[in-house]
């Protein structure tokens, strides 16, 4: 059966590979819109663009960021348990900078990371402490963590403004069209339909490539994550409990389950794969269901935050 040593490597250079296709891809759909508006400067214009937002977006610090999104930074002493598990996590994966760790009061199920390895954040719900052990927390934060050691932030921040580049552009393409439409009835010109038809094309192919883009970084985070921690079932563990979260609001919507159609419009793989691929890992046949059942916890997660009123009290979570 395969290992993690032995699995992590051929792993690690597919997701490269398909990770490089699909820039590749982006970057050539963004050319598109902006050749047909201006040449070849209109293809170098455009890039630039790309360039200067990346330039702008990473002086925004992580900090400012999760500010922004509501959650606050949890010191040392309100979380001492998930700090102790974040260093180690750092320290493994030859992160230098400091580790900050910042809570929302969110009851959702839900943690994510903002900058890069040296000006990152990680913020966590407190439906997600609530919910997870600290192993299953464990290999969450392995997740995140590896996603600010490769830049994947960064990554999605130029996927995310190519594919704004080709929207805005096809949509110039077509205006500049439509303004034709006169010298094409009194027949000075035809109608360039092989174009039109193109650039109509470019907005929903790099939507599609900048999704499949995000759930290539979630798998390599989850192989990374592993390579961190050396526990495929604490995060398998974890995405299962996810995983029954979210199919409720799912069912809720579709009646059953979701359509297989919908995996290419989700930023995540699904998870079932992802547990899959993660008990692999393991050298554990996975063809069935996830795990219906989450190892018992290691220890309580503790954390502190102010009240209403400035006080400080603590949430003690036993499972």
């Amino acid at each position: 059966m395969p290992t993690a040593a032995t699995s992590l490597l051929p792993n690690r250079l597919k997701n490269a590979l398909q990770h490089l296709l699909i820039l590749a891809g982006l970057a050539l759909v963004l050319a598109v819109p902006g050749y047909l508006l201006a040449g070849l400067f209109g293809v170098i214009w455009c890039f630039a663009l790309v360039a200067l937002t990346l330039y702008l977006s990473g002086r925004v610090p992580a900090r400012v960021v999760l500010a922004n999104a509501s959650a606050g930074l949890l010191r040392r002493h309100q979380a001492p348990e998930l700090y102790r598990v974040l260093e180690a996590l750092y320290r493994h994966a030859g992160l230098t900078a400091e580790p900050l760790l910042f809570y929302s009061p969110s009851p959702g199920l839900n943690a994510f990371a903002v900058g890069d390895r040296h000006d990152g954040g990680i913020a966590i719900t407190e439906g997600l402490i609530r919910t997870l052990n600290l192993r299953q927390l464990s290999g969450v934060l392995a997740h995140e963590v590896s996603h600010l050691r490769h830049g994947d932030t960064r990554v999605m921040s130029m996927a995310a403004t190519m594919t704004r580049l080709t929207i805005w552009g096809a949509f110039l393409v077509q205006l500049g069209l439509v303004m034709m439409l006169p010298l094409v009835m009194a027949g000075e010109i035809e109608m360039p339909w092989r174009e039109l038809l193109v650039v109509g094309l470019t907005p929903t192919l790099s939507t599609l490539l900048q999704l499949a883009l995000s759930r290539n970084r979630e798998y390599t985070a989850d192989l990374e994550a592993v390579a961190l921690t050396h526990d495929p079932r604490g995060l398998a563990s974890a995405l299962a409990v996810l995983e029954r979260h979210d199919s409720l609001w799912l069912t809720a919507i579709f009646g059953r389950q979701p359509p297989a159609w919908l995996r290419y419009l989700q930023t995540h793989p699904p998870t079932h794969e992802r547990i899959r691929r993660l008990l692999a890992l393991d050298g554990t046949a996975a063809d069935g269901p996830a795990p219906r059942r989450a190892p018992p916890p290691e220890a309580p997660v503790v954390i502190s935050r102010p009240d209403a009123q400035g006080r400080r009290y603590w949430i003690l979570r036993r499972r």
